[in-house]
């Protein structure tokens, strides 16, 4: 059997999925998926079959069977029936089955490796059977009766402990280096706390992290149990992949880590946020303990139901926050909207850019002169790093809470600016607005110094060891601010792009730019009269011969049929292609007919349309308020179609797809989103999203022609509106539409 050396410049690739070993509380059998032959056993099944492990080696499964003292009702089928059952129904259909083998029972729980069927027998005891739809019930309904987080979490540690009944029960959460941080806990009264204290990546290395986003659930039932070899039929050389198995041994690194902390037996639990780690639940217990696979599964159940009510009490204080600070920034821009005087709209009233966040001071970098509120770096820093992020940010707003780290020269003035929130007007100008958060020391408390994560080992049996020491170890973090808030952050980027549009309608830039587009407007116009008549012509003659090629002529071979078949797809696409630029460039030359517009039946229509053509059956639409608008009825129509139909398209493969459209009036405003939990939208489009054929990398196996949001946007632009946007990849869009709040004449 092959080893892998690990070293300290290679732990964290240790391959832990092969170890080759399994733990010693259950034994393993591995057959083929194909001839049902026994290719792998756990050296240790001698023990709990009273018979020679590595005789079953290349026998039938059934043969197996027979030799081994099951007892079980005749009605109840046979292992090898199980396992024809479970590769085609799936295998967690059946897991765990029970049985008694030589009077002792056992928890048969099978899974796949490859072309491998694993058979992995666990101990089970019968009269400590697990009413798992009791004992979740109850454990939910205390844990979502906490109303904070902090209560929340200790809600979740105290019900699985009761689970369990392990020492210690960890909430762990990761940062994103991979650090770990005990937020919440529950233990025994006689165990010294961990509540606060950080572990560093180490701990846990990067493949570590990843196995636990595959198995949700972890059990190392005695760190001092001797891990059995997987023993192969005839020398097989290729290792057993465990990475779905329950008895998979643990790496020796990891084991002599809890040997080191006094732990002998450990449980975790998985917590994911939209398929990533977010954290684990990490269970600790200082004398041997086994849990039943019921048992685990209910704890890993109450991590599953944890996670989404976390995430919804911090999407509630988010939405909180962010209705603060977006009312603060609609005020703004209600005063830049009658103020031609940027500078003094922001700057100059009762609420000024200084009040929207939790910044101590800000900046406006505009028209070639610096305006400063609060307490902020000099005006030659500022200059100097407005001219840093123009030259290395790519997106429309950047922002950190370690500014020193990647802008050395913003050390001189850490104590005001160590985090930064730049919302850029424009790059060419170099205008921004900077705000300004302090330096906010940190102090760290880890366990055992992050730096002596690991040492050489002095004993010889490892290359290297896991520190023995876990004494609280204080580390003073510098050069950093309090983090900038989700709620933040979105707020900040709609007003970045609220006073971009006024910007544009103001300066001087955009008269210029107006004439330029006049001119490119008359030229679109030729091109749509060109497009109109001398392409789309000879298009529609090369479909017709290909057609009549196709039809008529009897003597094509297969190949042939098959290349006009592909000229004639392409026909159709460029003709749907030169569609959609004939409708995009129509849409600024179409004289609008104003109206009183019935959103209700509007997007009453629009679903109904999508149901016929799309996918929306799988997709839950809600609908909420729906004020009228006042505008073009068939324009207003086309928009939604596009941005619905757009929100149904990229969440149909969500596990739960839901699309929500809502309208509320905000003064002289009636502001429409249409949110979805989709694929979302990488940041490096969040500037091209609008222009004419933009297709996100996420979305090339959706149909569509990247015109839809260009329409959407003149569209809007036409009723003197906006259309804003805030998304994450994986995490779903909304899309905003402002219009006017008129009545009709």
């Amino acid at each position: 059997m092959s080893t892998f050396k690990v070293d300290l410049t290679n732990c964290d690739q240790e391959p832990i999925h092969i170890p080759g070993r399994i733990q010693g509380h259950g034994f393993l059998i591995g057959v083929s998926s194909t001839t049902h032959l026994v290719h792998y056993i756990s050296d240790n099944a001698t023990h709990f079959l009273n018979t020679g492990a590595g005789s079953f080696l290349g026998k039938h499964i059934v043969e197996v069977e027979t030799s081994m003292n099951i007892s079980k009702p005749e009605h109840v089928p046979t292992i090898s029936n199980l396992i024809i059952l479970g590769a085609g129904n799936g295998f967690q259909s059946i897991n765990p089955f029970y049985m008694e083998i030589s009077g002792k029972g056992y928890n048969l729980i099978l899974t796949t490796s490859n072309n491998i069927y694993l058979l992995e027998f666990e101990p089970c005891e019968l009269d400590k059977k697990f009413d798992v739809q009791k004992t979740i019930g109850l454990s939910i309904s205390e844990i979502l009766l906490e109303s904070g987080l902090p209560s929340l979490l200790k809600s979740a540690a105290r019900q699985i402990k009761k689970i369990i009944e392990f020492d210690r029960v960890m909430v762990y959460k990761f940062d994103d280096e991979g650090h770990g941080h005990v937020i919440a806990e529950e233990k025994n009264d006689d165990l010294e706390s961990f509540l606060g204290l950080h572990y560093p990546a180490s701990d846990i290395p990067k493949q570590a992290r990843e196995l636990y986003k595959i198995n949700l659930t972890r059990i190392i039932a005695d760190v001092q149990k001797e891990c059995p070899d997987i023993l192969t039929y005839m020398g097989n050389a290729v290792p057993l992949d465990l990475t779905h198995s329950v008895l998979r041994a643990v790496s020796p690194i990891h084991i002599q880590y809890l040997k080191n902390m006094g732990v002998r037996s450990s449980f975790s639990i998985s917590l994911l946020s939209h398929g990533e780690l977010w954290g684990l639940v990490a269970c600790h217990n200082y004398s041997p303990k086994f849990i039943d696979y019921k048992a685990r599964d209910a704890s890993k159940l109450i991590g599953q139901i944890l996670f989404p009510a976390l995430e919804y009490r911090l999407g509630e204080e988010d939405s909180q926050k962010f209705e603060q600070v977006n009312a603060a920034v609609n005020e703004l821009v209600r005063y830049a909207e009658k103020d031609n005087d940027l500078v003094k709209a922001l700057t100059g009233n009762q609420l000024t850019i200084n009040d929207l966040c939790s910044a101590t001071g800000c900046a406006l970098v505009y028209d070639h002169d610096i305006t400063s509120m609060g307490a902020t770096p000099g005006t030659d820093q500022i200059q100097n790093l407005a001219q840093w992020i123009v030259d290395n940010c790519t997106d429309s707003v950047y922002y950190t809470h370690q500014l020193p780290a990647v802008f050395p020269a913003a050390r001189e003035y850490s104590h005001l600016a160590s985090g930064i929130f730049a919302v850029i007007l424009s790059k060419e100008r170099t205008e921004m607005i900077l705000f300004f958060k302090p330096e906010q020391t940190e102090v760290v408390h880890w366990a055992g110094n992050p730096d002596k994560a690991v040492l050489p080992a002095l004993n010889g049996e490892l290359p290297i060891s896991p520190r023995k020491s876990f004494a609280t170890w204080t580390e003073v973090i510098k050069h950093s601010s309090e983090k900038w808030s989700r709620a933040e952050t979105a707020a900040l980027i709609n007003l970045r792009e609220q006073l971009a549009y006024q910007i544009n309608r103001n300066t001087n830039e955009l008269q210029r730019l107006n004439a330029r587009l006049e001119l490119a407007q008359a030229e679109l116009d030729m091109f749509s009269l060109t497009v109109s008549h001398d392409l789309r012509t000879p298009l529609t003659t090369i479909k017709g011969y290909t057609e009549v090629l196709l039809h008529t002529n009897q003597n094509l071979d297969d190949n042939a049929k098959g290349l006009l078949g592909k000229i004639n797809f392409c026909a159709d696409k460029m003709s749907f292609l030169l569609k959609e630029v004939l409708r995009y460039s129509s849409y600024s030359r179409t004289e609008i007919k104003p109206g009183r517009v019935d959103m209700s039946r509007l997007i009453e229509d629009v679903r109904a349309e999508l149901e016929i053509s799309t996918v929306v059956n799988s997709v839950v639409v809600i609908v909420s308020s729906t004020p009228p608008l006042y505008g073009d009825a068939a324009m207003i129509e086309q928009a939604f179609s596009n941005i619905i139909g757009n929100a149904v398209k990229y969440s149909s493969r969500s596990s739960n797809p839901v699309v929500r459209i809502e309208g509320h009036i905000a003064g002289k405003n009636i502001i429409y989103s249409v949110s979805d939990n989709g694929i979302g939208i990488d940041k490096k489009y969040h500037s091209r999203i609008f222009e004419l054929f933009q297709r996100l990398d996420n979305a090339k196996d959706y149909d569509g022609t990247g015109v839809g949001l260009a329409i959407v946007k003149r569209i809007v632009e036409r009723h003197e509106g906006q259309i804003w946007f805030e998304s994450e990849p994986g995490q779903g869009t909304t899309f905003f539409l402002r219009f006017k709040n008129e009545t009709p004449p």
